[in-house]
């Protein structure tokens, strides 16, 4: 993960563009070192989050560091604009030739932090195919911090994600960005999608292991993997380096 600090416009904003973009591609070169296959940038340091339809600053803002990511990497660059901005993410993606977004409510409604979010997919899937673009979507089931207005089954929504709302690949997290899902939740989904299905919360140095041997990625960056424990902040090179090698083991 790329975690950016607060982005122009933002409450705690103040920082020049400039200084951010090279933040950013200074954590997608360590990254990069590490091993890992692929990056997201996200606006992490942006909260309170809207729940889409982003400010145009944000929006510009993230275009321009995405570019210059991608500009740096020989590696998968994908975006997250939170909290649900899925169609700005999609947007900025295919013009700077970013790979994949997360998108954190793709279909269903959920209760959050920041109101009541609705699932994007009609509006995503018609701007992809309007586009013929390649940007594939990578998307959350029963996202973290928030609580399901449509409460099925994980695995079953997981189904609907994959079949109805046209996602390339499932996310599957625990209740809070520091917690995992269990194991047992995340070996349903892998047997009721033909997706890959990713874990999206909770890897730490003492449980990657075990979910290296049954999700197809995992999407890291917490605690263990920051510089002195610090949420959204520099990337732990060393950190990542035993995940990578550690999972190539499994």
């Amino acid at each position: 993960m790329i975690h950016l600090p607060p982005l122009p416009g933002s409450p705690r904003g103040g920082q020049p563009l400039e200084e951010i973009v090279k933040y950013a591609v200074t954590e997608a070169d360590k990254l990069q070192s590490a091993g890992v296959d692929a990056v997201i940038v996200e606006n992490l340091g942006d909260y309170p989050f809207f729940k889409d339809n982003m400010p145009p600053i944000t929006v510009a803002s993230m275009s321009v560091i995405v570019r210059e990511v991608r500009r740096k990497l020989g590696l998968q660059v994908g975006v997250n604009v939170l909290r649900n901005g899925c169609i700005d993410a999609f947007s900025l993606a295919h013009v700077n030739g970013a790979d994949f977004i997360r998108c954190n409510i793709l279909i269903g409604a959920y209760a959050t932090d920041q109101g009541v979010i609705e699932g994007r997919a009609a509006e995503l899937l018609r701007l992809k195919r309007s586009l013929n673009s390649r940007v594939r979507i990578l998307a959350d089931v029963h996202v973290k911090h928030a609580y399901p207005l449509y409460n099925l089954p994980t695995e079953l929504v997981a189904q609907d994600l994959a079949e109805r709302g046209g996602a390339d690949a499932v996310i599957v997290s625990g209740p809070r960005s520091s917690l995992p899902p269990s194991i047992e939740t995340v070996k349903k989904v892998k047997e009721s999608v033909q997706v890959p299905v990713i874990v999206g919360s909770g890897i730490s140095l003492g449980n990657f292991k075990e979910f290296c041997g049954v999700a197809d990625g995992l999407i890291v960056g917490e605690v263990d993997f920051k510089e002195n424990g610090m949420i959204g902040g520099p990337s732990k090179v060393e950190a990542y380096k035993k995940l990578v090698k550690g999972c190539k083991g499994v």
